[in-house]
């Protein structure tokens, strides 16, 4: 069984803090990690969610593999996936599971008020 999905070409994925409640709910446990959340082009997105499902219900983990900034391959847990029709084509969502390391939460402050 193919458990995993692999980004073959384009640039790595941009990933989000999760902020979805029942997500944050379905990634509790005992490990240092971060739950990210990622948009992918896709042809087959209904048939990569298939497969995720599949490969949880027989009780396995499925993996996004892809290569980071540096060119190095990478893989991280897949904890939840969504197929989903945008303008452009097919979508698939991914929640993710990283290393608390590999978070970087950037905080950023937008002073719009003026000096004088």
């Amino acid at each position: 069984m193919d458990d995993k999905i692999t980004i073959i070409e384009g640039p790595p994925p941009v990933f989000e803090l999760a902020q979805d409640g029942w997500a944050l709910g379905v990634h509790e446990g005992p490990s240092q990690s971060a739950l990210v959340f990622t948009r992918l082009r896709a042809f087959n997105s209904a048939a990569l969610v298939e497969r995720c499902y599949n490969a949880w219900r027989s009780k396995g983990t499925m993996r996004l593999e892809y290569r980071s900034l540096d060119g190095l391959q990478q893989q991280t847990p897949i904890i939840a996936a969504r197929a989903m029709e945008v303008e452009e084509g097919p979508m698939l969502l991914l929640w993710l599971r990283i290393p608390a390391q590999d978070a970087q939460l950037e905080i950023g402050f937008d002073d719009d008020s003026e000096e004088n």
